[in-house]
């Protein structure tokens, strides 16, 4: 549509105006387009390299009119002017160019994201490892430390049991980070080894052609895919081990619920054992105790066959001598407690009579010591 005059443009339809100007728009973004793709390939490219490229594409009529306009110094108007443009074949080794370097590119981005993606499920292995360890961890705390390690008598955890528990995990760890860093020196040798291979190679000069590195690069590919078929073999191992492990977390719960209720159990069986026991010795002295009241009730059953009742006057005659027995009794008691009272007033002037000749033997004493001395005295 460039070599329409305004004129002829006024002259046109809007239909045929809209359909230049659809095609106007797509011949621009066209342009665009190839001009973002040179773009892109003169910034990989040396600028020496892309002068003398343009040099030797130039045409020499073009050459020479550049060289004129130098020389004259004086603007070309528009019509004049002739721009410089690629030809079919360069922009052809452009597009190629610049589709193997997508390629190369896309390559690129994808073995990145698949490393990325395989430290992700590296990540994410370890977090389920390090999740699986720290459940066996707080279940091996709450059976050795929060039920096993509590005093049956007070009721309180044992801090001895709690200090071992903690030195036994250190002392684990220790144990790990020593194989950790003997497996580390061991990589580190091998890693010095294999860089001492490497430069020797390099030394002796072995240069590898494409083709061994399509070879290595199709080796890559198949030990890459090898590696994720295994990364996902042991991501599902990894499950059915944290599923096994759950499964043997909840079995040993019930077992040591089990162990629980058995030794429960145990105990209240001991209880019956020991409560039949004392009912089997009751029993045992409540039949004897049947067999005397047995024996008691035969004895007295029999004296009540064999009693009589005695006569009116009989019972009349015990009932009267039962009475002058029971005066009889009452006369001698009040005799006694008159006998006791006179006893008691003799003991008490017999402890008088004792006390005042011990009190006059120590006055007799106390007078033949005071005199001694006079006695003395005259002899």
């Amino acid at each position: 549509p460039s070599h329409f005059s305004l004129e002829s443009l006024q002259s046109l339809e809007d239909s045929t105006l809209q359909e230049l100007l659809g095609q106007a728009e797509t011949s621009v973004e066209i342009l665009s387009k190839e001009n973002d793709m040179f773009e892109k390939f003169l910034k990989r490219l040396d600028p020496k390299d892309v002068q003398i490229k343009v040099i030797a594409a130039t045409p020499s009529s073009q050459l020479d009119m550049r060289m004129q306009r130098k020389k004259s110094k004086i603007k070309p108007s528009s019509s004049t002017e002739r721009t410089l443009t690629l030809t079919v074949e360069q922009k052809f080794d452009i597009a190629t160019r610049e589709l193997d370097e997508l390629r190369d590119e896309l390559q690129r981005k994808k073995e990145e994201e698949e490393r990325a993606l395989d430290t992700h499920r590296a990540v994410v292995g370890e977090a389920d490892l390090r999740l699986a360890e720290m459940k066996k961890l707080e279940y091996e705390f709450d059976r050795d430390i929060v039920r096993g390690a509590i005093n049956p008598r007070t009721g309180n955890i044992l801090g001895e049991k709690v200090i071992r528990y903690f030195e036994d995990r250190l002392r684990g760890r220790d144990t790990l980070i020593e194989k950790l860093r003997l497996k580390n020196s061991s990589l580190r040798v091998k890693k010095s080894k294999l860089q001492v291979q490497l430069k020797q190679k390099e030394e002796a000069g072995e240069v590898r052609h494409e083709v061994d590195y399509e070879q290595l690069k199709i080796e890559s590919q198949q030990y890459h895919e090898r590696y994720d078929e295994k990364n996902q073999d042991l991501l599902k191992l990894k499950l059915s081990a944290g599923n096994t492990m759950q499964v043997l977390n909840s079995y040993k719960k019930k077992l040591h619920q089990l162990s629980l209720e058995s030794k429960q159990l145990d105990s209240e069986i001991s209880q019956r054992r020991d409560l039949l026991d004392k009912i089997k010795a009751e029993t045992r002295t409540v039949e004897k105790e049947k067999s005397t009241a047995e024996e008691l009730n035969t004895e007295a059953r029999r004296k009540l066959e064999d009693y009589r009742v005695p006569d009116v006057m009989e019972y009349v005659n015990e009932r009267a001598g039962l009475y002058e027995l029971t005066k009889t009794v009452r006369a001698w008691e009040r005799k006694v407690e008159i006998a006791e009272m006179a006893q008691r007033t003799h003991r008490q002037t017999w402890r008088r009579l004792c006390q005042q000749s011990r009190r006059a033997a120590e006055q007799a004493q106390g007078r033949s010591r005071a005199l001694e001395p006079f006695q003395t005295s005259l002899y």
